[in-house]
């Protein structure tokens, strides 16, 4: 069954990249909606389908475009959060053109979705099964989708600062994997490049409050790491929620190896190229257990508790 939110839920904050401040509302939509963008500032009020067609190129982040001046920027935390909670159907409505960063990960959103309540619509899920095996390659960078019976995801990145140095790990996203294990990572840079960064105009509003900013072994943000392997994590979740524009939940195996936004994107681009490559699929109830978001609605939330904690509660 496809699902959506039971109460529209806002957040307010600042773009990582513009610095500019934002608010941010989730709002419940009917069956077949999709996740679609509505930007509220803009004459008319025009929106922006959540879909790989629709993202353009963009640096540090994944950004939307519909071809007649309407954009929006770093949706790949917010994607994540809708994923990894199971939502099908949610307009989203911003006043400006860039997703809030809030804390760097998805856990703000997800606190915010299961506080909303999801509700499960009295309308079939179908599910995009791939196929066959769908590579796309950049130097030693590489991006796959292989034929799987649900999501799972295996990541490696190799940085040369020792705070990172090279993590991998890989992770079956049924039975709420997300919100247990990817949900608070956040995203991460490297102090030496903060500056080159502002000078082109981006990390505007980043801080250490909404990063982790490392410098060689030295981890510079307040508190330090919430995970040893925080930054592989932050990765998956940015698969997460780039994946997550295929348009529908994807039953795939997907292997990255120093990938990141653009290539996650290609990759879609690559599978959608071939019809032979995937098919739909009416997920069955066995099936629909078997999706990220499965379940999640029990978990509920506690004001004021970070998500982990709240997940080890329940």
């Amino acid at each position: 069954m496809q699902a959506t939110l039971k109460h529209m839920v806002t957040f307010e904050g600042v773009g990582l990249h513009s610095g500019a401040p934002v608010r941010l509302a989730l709002l419940p939509a009917l069956p077949d909606h999709g996740i679609r963008f509505r930007r509220t500032d803009l004459p008319g009020q025009p929106e922006v389908a959540a879909l790989w067609s629709n993202v353009t190129l963009s640096k540090l982040c994944t950004l939307l475009d519909d071809g007649a001046g309407t954009t929006v920027s770093t949706i790949e935390h917010v994607m994540a959060a809708l994923a990894g909670t199971g939502l099908h159907n949610v307009l989203v409505e911003i006043d400006g053109p860039e997703i809030p960063i809030l804390d760097g990960s998805s856990a703000p959103f997800v606190a915010g979705i299961l506080g909303a309540g999801i509700a499960l619509q009295d309308a079939p899920l179908r599910a995009i099964r791939v196929l066959r095996p769908v590579e796309v390659r950049e130097g030693e960078a590489f991006a796959r989708l292989s034929p799987a019976d649900h999501l799972s995801i295996d990541f490696a990145i190799d940085f040369t600062d020792a705070a990172i140095g090279r993590q991998a790990m890989s992770l079956d996203m049924a039975n709420g994997a997300f919100l247990r294990e990817l949900a608070d990572s956040r995203t991460f840079c490297r102090a030496a490049d903060v500056e080159a960064m502002r000078r082109s105009g981006l990390a505007l509003g980043g801080t250490f409050l909404n990063a982790v900013v490392v410098d060689g072994a030295r981890v510079l943000s307040p508190g330090g790491l919430r995970h040893a392997d925080e930054a592989v994590r932050h990765k998956m979740l940015d698969a997460v929620g780039d994946l997550a524009l295929a348009g529908a939940p994807l039953l795939a195996q997907y292997t990255g190896h120093r990938a990141g936004h653009a290539m996650t994107n290609r990759l879609l681009r690559a599978l959608f190229s071939d019809p032979a490559n995937w098919t739909w699929e009416l997920c069955s109830p066995d099936l629909e257990g078997r999706l990220p978001g499965a379940g999640v609605a029990a978990y509920g939330v506690h004001a004021g508790v970070p998500m982990p904690l709240i997940l080890a509660a329940e």
